[in-house]
């Protein structure tokens, strides 16, 4: 892939991986990184010699997350608008009939927890940290966090992630299975990688209709979330969270 799409493409036997490549903004979610995850999933989601998909970040870090820069819309239906593509991209991952297995180093923010959450299996390095801070710019939580954390970690404790929005590290992470692996820190790809090359001996019709199955629930989930959030763009406490962030100022919410 052209370094412009931020994506880059390998394969490793009956494994590609994807590396969201722009280490500047520590691999925000931009639009044209969006586009060329899409486009790499659909592709090789049809590929028969591709029996896994590994995500992992370029620089150290997975992604910071959705690009604060661009949060905006001009009324509610630009809003609503802005979550065909972010659901096009969830269901593609969930939905894929390939496990996709991904590599965590340093942080993993925002939509990109929603991105790991889609994943099959979660790799962390010990040094990686996991944060859902959508209450501190004034949004709920999107990429469908609020269908498939509590999936993985019990509504408890999801609610304690997406509520108070502090950093969780790999260790309690592991503890409370938001992860399922951890190993020392630049090791997370390898370990991804070896974790994909076991699909390279399994039949992958029944990895495909497992994943099809547990999908159950999302597509409901990511309607409420289409609507909810992009009213919540509208708010004048999301302009605050956003001028606070942007300013490195704590914001003043009013709940409006």
């Amino acid at each position: 892939m052209s370094d412009d799409k931020m994506l880059q493409e390998e394969r490793d036997g009956a494994a590609v991986v994807l590396t969201l490549d722009n280490p500047a903004r520590r691999n925000a979610l931009a639009l044209p990184m969006r586009l060329a995850l899409i486009e790499a999933l659909e592709r090789n989601d049809t590929d028969p010699s591709v029996r896994a998909i590994v995500l992992a970040g370029a620089g150290g870090h997975f992604s910071s997350g959705g690009d604060i820069t661009a949060m905006d819309a001009a009324d509610f239906a630009a809003g609503r608008e802005r979550f065909r593509l972010n659901h096009r991209l969830v269901r593609l991952m969930v939905k894929s009939a390939k496990p996709i297995i991904a590599a965590v180093e340093g942080w993993c923010a925002g939509g990109a927890v929603g991105l790991a959450l889609c994943c099959d299996t979660i790799v962390a390095a010990a040094e990686a940290r996991f944060v859902l801070s959508f209450g501190k710019i004034g949004l709920i939580p999107d990429y469908g966090v609020l269908h498939s954390l509590p999936l993985r970690i019990g509504q408890g404790r999801a609610r304690q992630m997406m509520l108070y929005g502090e950093p969780v590290a790999a260790a309690q992470a592991l503890e409370i299975g938001l992860v399922d692996q951890m190993v020392p820190p630049g090791t997370a790809l390898g370990a991804a990688l070896d974790r994909a090359r076991l699909f390279a001996g399994t039949a992958p019709l029944p990895v495909g209709l497992t994943k099809q199955y547990l999908a159950a629930g999302l597509d409901a989930a990511l309607d409420w979330e289409r609507d909810m959030q992009a009213a919540m763009f509208l708010t004048a406490d999301h302009a605050e969270g956003k001028a606070a962030f942007l300013g490195k100022r704590p914001p003043a919410f009013t709940g409006k």
